[in-house]
């Protein structure tokens, strides 16, 4: 059911409101009988609103409302009365929402902050009434401007999960027996590929009341950059977090090339990918002895802090949480973003640390 639910594409029509006209109108009253203009500006019409909200998951609610219609605004009126402004509709979405234009693709912005508000479709401005005209050589306009159309526009909201780290791996990698175990979520664990079709995240608690977020995506398959498998559908979601944690099962042929086939899809589908930070569980570890992880080694990448686990035995989970903690800290937030001179260099010394700490 919670998969069904899950929605993190949408494509929805949104018109703003028309500006109210402006009205063209002199003062009359009992006491004047032809007085000056007092016509009043029109309304603006009404704002088509994102706004970030925490506890909003998926934008589900969005899938089934394809029209999202504003208020226009009310025309003035005179004695200087000006229209009211057209109603806002105001959208709820989840952090990581990525609002595009549907003719363009082009990214208009992206809501990352809890109560972040974002106009979407602005509404037109109301027409200026012929008070506003008035001046010592026109005492008298008896013209006014008409409100500006709304827009029509047909955009595009992509969900880009948040988490502070991000499960990468091949299908039945068992990533999602690993989220099952760490945190409370439950997602669908099976013995087949593709068992996880959309992303599920879980609290992990840590040491001293401390905790983070981890999500759990969909597999990757040689080649998704080009959109095999589930492909491009779920690679955006790697964007949004903090620290990259790779999946190899420890009864695969060779560990390092199946860490670089993920590498490579992740570069060929965003190279900034790789400036994060990385960290490599070899799970299914209850399957190998000592002797076995031993013939390993050579298997290994040597660039990148990894350690065996069993999600299953829960061998090696508090290891993992300490790399994973260190890994998200080792970086400051405003900066995950942005290039790292040497991510190498940076991942390198991390293992080097909790070799020494082992």
């Amino acid at each position: 059911m919670a998969e069904q639910n899950f929605v993190d594409y949408v494509k929805i029509c949104c018109r703003s409101g028309a500006g109210g006209a402006g009205s063209v109108h002199f003062l009359q009253d009992k006491h004047t009988s032809m007085g000056g203009p007092d016509g009043g500006d029109g309304g603006r019409g009404g704002h088509i609103i994102l706004r970030g909200n925490r506890n909003v998951w998926t934008l589900l609610a969005l899938k089934y409302r394809k029209h999202v219609i504003a208020s226009p605004g009310v025309n003035g009126r005179g004695a200087n009365s000006s229209g009211a402004d057209g109603e806002d509709v105001i959208l709820d979405v989840p952090l990581g929402t990525v609002a595009k234009d549907a003719e363009t693709g082009e990214i208009e912005f992206e809501i990352t902050e809890h109560d972040e508000i974002q106009i979407i479709a602005p509404g037109g401005r109301g027409g200026k009434g012929n008070a506003f005209f008035k001046s010592p050589t026109n005492q008298t306009p008896r013209h006014a401007q008409p409100g500006e159309p709304g827009r029509e526009e047909w955009k595009i909201l992509e969900l880009k999960v948040l988490a502070d780290v991000g499960l990468v791996g091949f299908p039945n990698a068992g990533k999602s027996t690993l989220l099952s175990v760490v945190s409370a979520a439950k997602p669908k664990i099976g013995d087949y590929p593709f068992t996880t079709l959309t992303p599920n995240l879980g609290i992990v608690s840590y040491r001293d009341e401390k905790s983070f977020v981890m999500a759990d995506i969909p597999g990757i398959i040689e080649h998704a950059n080009e959109g095999k498998g589930l492909g491009l559908r779920f690679l955006r979601h790697i964007e949004r977090n903090s620290t990259l944690l790779f999946m190899v099962p420890a009864d695969t042929d060779d560990i390092n090339r199946e860490y670089n086939i993920l590498l490579r899809e992740l570069e060929l589908y965003n190279p900034e990918l790789l400036d994060k930070p990385r960290v490599l569980a070899i799970t299914k570890s209850d399957l190998i002895d000592e002797e076995l992880k031993e013939m390993l080694q050579p298997t290994i990448p040597k660039d990148i802090p990894y350690v065996f686990i069993s999600a299953v035995a829960e061998q090696g989970l508090m290891e993992l949480k300490d790399l994973l903690w260190e890994s998200i800290n080792s970086v400051p937030k405003d900066t995950f973003n942005q290039h790292i001179a040497n991510p190498h260099r940076m991942m390198h010394g991390s293992r080097s640390k909790s070799s020494e700490e082992e």
